[in-house]
Order: C-alpha cells, then structure tokens, then sequence
C-alpha cells in the first residue's frame, strides 16, 4: 500500500512539473510588439530582443517610458557583418568643434585658452595663455587623428566607424542655431548634414543636444525645435524615441536647461503653455540636465519629459554622483518621467583648468567605466548616455588615443591597451545592458 502510494505521489509531482514547464514555455513566448498603429510597416518589426536585417530607412526606438511590452531595445545589424550589432538604447554626446588650419583656416578648440579660476589668488598660482597645437594641444590625451578638423568628411567617416564599432546606436550631437557657436569656436550647424549623412551610412541615429546660447528663450528654442524637425525630421539618421502614450517623438537632450525658469520652459512644454509645443508637429521628448537636488521639480515643473546627468566625474555634482541614481530614479518613476544616467571613462580637465585636479578621476584601466556603467545598469533606465565620444579637453572621450612624447609635453594614453580599448568595453556594456533589459520584461 505504501508502494502504490509513493507511486501515485512520484506521478503526482511529475504532472506538476510538465504543467509548470509547460505554462513557463508558454511564458517565454513574447507577443508582437503592437506597432501596427503606428506607421505603415511597422508591424513588421522584430520581436523584443530580436534582430532586424539592416534598413537605412528604419525607425530606430528605444524603451518606452513605463518599460511595458513593446518598447524594449531594437537591435539592427551593422555594416561591420553579422556578427555586430548596434543598440539604440546607448546615446553618445559628440562635439563638432574642433578646427584645424587646412580645413578651417585656424585651429579651433585643440589651442583652448587656459580658464582663469574665478578666485584672482587662485588663478595667480596657476599657468596661463592658450595651447599651440600640433604638439600641444587642450587635452591629457592625444587623438589618434591628430589635431583634426571637424569639418574633414574623412575625420567624420571615421568618428562614425568608431561610434559603429562601440555599438551605440545614437549620436547626440552637439547643436548651436545657425550662426552661433559656443564662446571659444565657430559655428558648426552646416556641419549637421554631413554627419547625419555619415551616420545613417553607418545605420547610426542622430539626437540633438541643445546647447545654452545667449538670448536663448521659450521662445527661441520653439524656433530652434521647429528649424532642426523641418530640416531633418525627414532624414533617415533622424532618431526618434516611442513615448509611453506610444507616439513614436523626436528626443531632445537640454543642456544647462536651469538658466532658465521653470516658469519660461512650461510655456513651451506643457498643453497650457503660450506657445506649447504639445500636440503639434514639434512635439518631442524633452531631457532636462539635473545637476542640483532642486532640479528635480523645477524639470517637472517645467513640464519635461525627462532628466539626464551629463558630467562623467562620478561626485561632481547631485546628479552626477551615482550613489543618488536610485533616488532620482524613483522620483521620475512617480512622476513618469525618463532617468537616463550618463556613464564615462573617467575625468581629466586640467588640460583647459588647472585648477581643477580635485575634480579627476582617474580611468585605471578601463574600471572607472565599467564601475560607472553597472552603476547606470543597476537602476534599470530605458537609455544610457557616454559622456562622450571626444570632449577631449575634459579628458571623457573613448575616441582612440595614442601615445605621444614631445619636447613640452607627455600625454597619457590607454596603455597598456590599445586605442580602441574604450570603444570595445562600450561595444561590451551595451550588449550586456540588452540581454539584461530582456530579462527585465521577462
């Protein structure tokens, strides 16, 4: 009797298993991603986490706000074979400000002058003037391209193959109206075709980073969204990023958007507002810069969709300091809002201030990053920003460096790595935040 029990229990337990095997199959089985409202031939897309033959014309996304069904991570095959892949889900800030004397007339940027410090007793201890490139230029690293021109169509092909290469799927360019540029260069704007051109050769996608200018407005920078979206919303490069209401919107990132009031930018970014935004054709997921606790309701205030921390010194600042990521992310949770965490390889400024030593941070080897990646990864965003591809006066690129000696300077260099040692712990970290987004919507 006891025999046929244990018998009947085994054959019980075994039932149980297939049926839970069965309905855990079942599980696994992901549902289309419901763009069939979207756009014409959107519901042909790739299920969550799937690939997609390369397309120059395709839509790139990234997650939705909420995280739901449907808004995971596209995944595209790169020119660079089958076995590539590129995420759009990791945006990169990039610069096209740097000039040189065959293509601009003029170096620009790489002879930066030396930044005083605001404190006159601090600022006579320390050096100043500006740099003389070639040999001696605004930064501790040395490019492998030399003090290169921004405006070289080689300079930008290779940039892109780079960018290919770390797999993040976004350019967020850095972008001044046309004829204004930042206070020690010149302006760039008619650069934007030519980069937007190479990055969809390289099925790259393209965000702007609105840049702080003078005079800038609620009102200027309707005029700013209105002339990039007529200009370039059509391009194959334009990114746009699918909302948690499901419109598929142009992403903006607002740099040192705190200069101005919350009560300025709710004009352009909330339905009331006097000239919204809202609703129209400019419509667009706004990323406001946190940089100070207060920021967090000022950019809600403000009617933004989101915040993003920008500078790579892990403690710079509020926003900055990765042990602050859980908290601001939960606020955005609750007020559904983007939390999109910069991550960088390290910091080093002092090439263009002095004075600054306090605030570096050193790459040791590639660890820095990844410390700071795992820290974005660990609060689950739907995006995650590298500062940057070449700021290389503050010493955050991942652009590939070399070593060089000259009779005033040493640079410093990725060694004992080669050049493109951060392109490759980019290319790493985004297919692991990929495979860890999928587990998310398990």
């Amino acid at each position: 009797m006891n025999r046929l029990r244990r018998k009947a229990c085994v054959a019980l337990l075994l039932f149980t298993l297939f049926i839970f095997g069965t309905m855990m199959g079942l599980r696994t089985l992901k549902p289309t991603d419901g763009f069939s409202d979207l756009a014409p031939g959107m519901e042909l897309m790739p299920l969550v986490g799937e690939r997609m033959d390369q397309r120059p014309n395709h839509v790139a996304e990234s997650a939705g706000q909420n995280g739901g069904v449907g808004s995971d991570t596209k995944i595209v095959f790169s020119n660079s074979g089958p076995d590539h892949s590129i995420f759009y889900d990791i945006h990169i800030f990039y610069y096209l400000w740097y000039g040189s004397p065959q293509m601009d007339g003029s170096y620009i940027h790489w002879d930066h002058v030396l930044v005083p410090h605001w404190d006159p007793k601090i600022a006579s201890s320390h050096p100043k003037g500006r740099h003389n490139p070639p040999d001696d230029i605004a930064s501790s690293y040395y490019p492998e391209l030399g003090s290169y021109s921004s405006r070289d169509p080689d300079v930008i092909e290779s940039h892109m193959a780079q960018i290919e290469a770390a797999a993040a799927g976004v350019v967020v360019l850095s972008w001044y109206p046309p004829g204004v540029a930042d206070e020690h260069g010149k302006p760039t704007e008619d650069l934007v075709p030519a980069v937007m051109d190479a990055a969809h050769r390289h099925s790259i996608k393209v965000a702007f980073h609105l840049q702080p200018y003078k005079g800038r407005t609620d009102l200027s920078v309707h005029d700013n969204i209105k002339y990039i979206i007529d200009k370039y919303g059509k391009h194959g490069a334009f990114y746009r990023f699918k909302s948690s209401t499901g419109k598929i919107l142009p992403l903006f990132y607002v740099y040192d958007s705190y200069l101005m009031p919350p009560e300025a930018w709710a004009e352009l970014l909330t339905v009331r507002g006097s000239h919204s935004l809202r609703g129209t054709p400019y419509d667009g997921i706004f990323i406001a810069l946190i940089v100070e606790e207060r920021h967090k309701q000022e950019i809600l205030a403000g009617g933004f969709d989101g915040m993003y921390t920008y500078f790579a010194s892990n403690g710079f600042s509020f926003g900055s300091s990765h042990q602050n990521w859980k908290a601001i992310k939960a606020f955005c949770n609750k007020n559904n809002l983007l939390f999109v965490p910069s991550a960088g390889p390290g910091y080093m400024d002092t090439a263009v201030r002095p004075w600054n030593n306090h605030n570096t941070r050193n790459r040791v080897n590639g660890r820095y990053y990844e410390t700071s990646l795992q820290a974005a990864m660990s609060i689950r965003p739907d995006i995650i920003t590298v500062t940057s591809f070449n700021e290389w006066h503050e010493g955050t690129q991942i652009e590939r460096a070399v070593p060089k000696k000259t009779v005033a300077r040493l640079y410093l260099d990725y060694k004992p790595h080669q050049p493109d040692h951060y392109l490759e712990l980019t290319r790493k970290w985004a297919e692991h935040f990929s495979k860890e987004k999928e587990q998310w919507l398990m």
